[in-house]
């Protein structure tokens, strides 16, 4: 079935439309990574490495998608990754939730987000709330309380983060908040995407840049930047301070940010009930390997301690299948469903999942595999050098 004005078939074709559509300096926020970008690329390449056995006869008539994370029954094994304030759409998160509803999956939301956690929850059920270690005990307290009275399922504490943000090829500008000035500022770009700036005119809205989910009660929710202060101001967790959150809490607990076994051993070691395999979307240390080739050895490390997941350049449902291969529970998704947004809103994030749902199966159905949890390291033919790090910019390594 090729593609429409209202249906893509491939996330790549939702990539190209999100660019279309955005004004440059949104979508550059979408695609940007750390420094030369060396993680970024390599948690998309590494996964054309890794090559399936199939088989063509004796094949299942039925595939199961189905799995449980989190506490959370899921129709099929990718959650919606939690990412920060959004101004691709101006139902922004909330959108995103009813698409995931509406697929039969869970949605991770940010404590930057740009939409409120009971807004999200009333959307979704399915919604796990992620935190990033700001502020003192208390305040931390206090947003987890907020979450879980809202509903929330789970809560997710992301710790890849080391507040670099350069960008060999320039960071798109991002104004403290949109104000007469602001606004005169990215005019030219707006004018330049007439859909995008008419999405936002209907809805009689701008842009939100402030995170209500970090506001405390009776407190103005604070701007990106401010809230980001007030992040980099924050001592650095210890993983005992992990350890008094995930007991305050009381519920299904993930660690964000995991790539060295040793890490997902401390997490395990603390009682999380899961863990993320994940760069941060090659948004944090540069450098370091694919998500996708650190998870077989945290798999040996923990897999049978806790729920382990993978996040990080899924771009098909055959790299879920990837995934699950090598000892993920589920995968989480965030640029993916971010291009759907941009090319067709709501409708445009549930395309995507289903456009992953519907690899996922195509896979399954090769291999011979009548369910998720049937698959194993041998479905798929992975080099002797997967696990190695990614090589810098133009192939051989430099010399110490």
């Amino acid at each position: 079935m090729a593609s429409s004005r209202e249906w893509f078939e491939t996330v790549a074709e939702a990539q190209r439309r999100a660019k279309r559509r955005l004004p440059k300096s949104v979508y550059m926020a979408l695609v940007a990574g750390a420094e030369q970008g060396l993680t970024l690329d390599d948690n998309v390449k590494a996964f054309s490495e890794l090559g399936f056995r199939p088989h063509i006869a004796d094949l299942p008539q039925h595939r199961d998608q189905s799995t449980r994370v989190l506490g959370q029954d899921i129709s099929f094994p990718v959650i919606i990754s939690p990412t920060g304030v959004q101004a691709v759409d101006p139902d922004g998160e909330v959108a995103v939730a009813r698409a995931a509803a509406a697929a039969g999956t869970a949605i991770g939301l940010s404590s930057f987000a740009s939409k409120p956690i009971e807004d999200v929850t009333e959307a979704n059920p399915q919604t796990f709330f992620q935190m990033y270690w700001v502020g003192d005990r208390d305040r931390i307290l206090q947003r987890a309380e907020r979450a879980k009275k809202a509903g929330a399922k789970a809560l997710i504490v992301t710790l890849d983060w080391t507040f670099a943000t350069r960008r060999d090829w320039g960071s798109p500008p991002i104004p403290e908040r949109l104000d007469l000035k602001a606004m005169l500022r990215f005019a030219p770009e707006a004018l330049l995407r007439p859909q995008y700036l008419a999405d936002w005119i209907r809805r009689r809205q701008i842009p939100d840049l402030t995170t209500p989910n970090l506001a405390a009660p009776e407190e103005e929710a604070p701007t990106f930047f401010g809230a980001y202060g007030e992040w980099m101001g924050t001592p650095l967790p210890t993983w005992e301070d992990i350890r008094w959150l995930r007991q305050e809490w009381g519920g299904p607990f993930m660690v964000k940010g995991i790539m060295h076994p040793d890490d997902a051993r401390r997490a395990a070691d603390i009682g999380a009930t899961a863990i993320s395999v994940s760069n941060h979307g090659g948004n944090n240390l540069d450098g370091t390997p694919a998500s996708i080739r650190a998870l077989p050895a945290v798999v040996d490390a923990v897999g049978d301690q806790v729920e382990v997941l993978q996040d990080g350049g899924i771009r098909r449902g055959s790299d879920v299948v990837k995934a699950v291969a090598l000892g993920a529970k589920a995968v989480m998704i965030g640029r993916a469903y971010l291009w759907g947004m941009a090319a067709n809103g709501e409708a445009g994030v549930k395309n995507v999942l289903d456009i992953l749902r519907s690899g996922i199966d195509e896979a399954l159905l090769g291999l011979g595999r009548a369910s998720i949890h049937e698959l194993v390291p041998g479905d798929l033919i992975v080099p002797p050098d997967f696990t190695r790090a990614p090589q810098p910019a133009g192939g051989a390594a430099h010399p110490s």
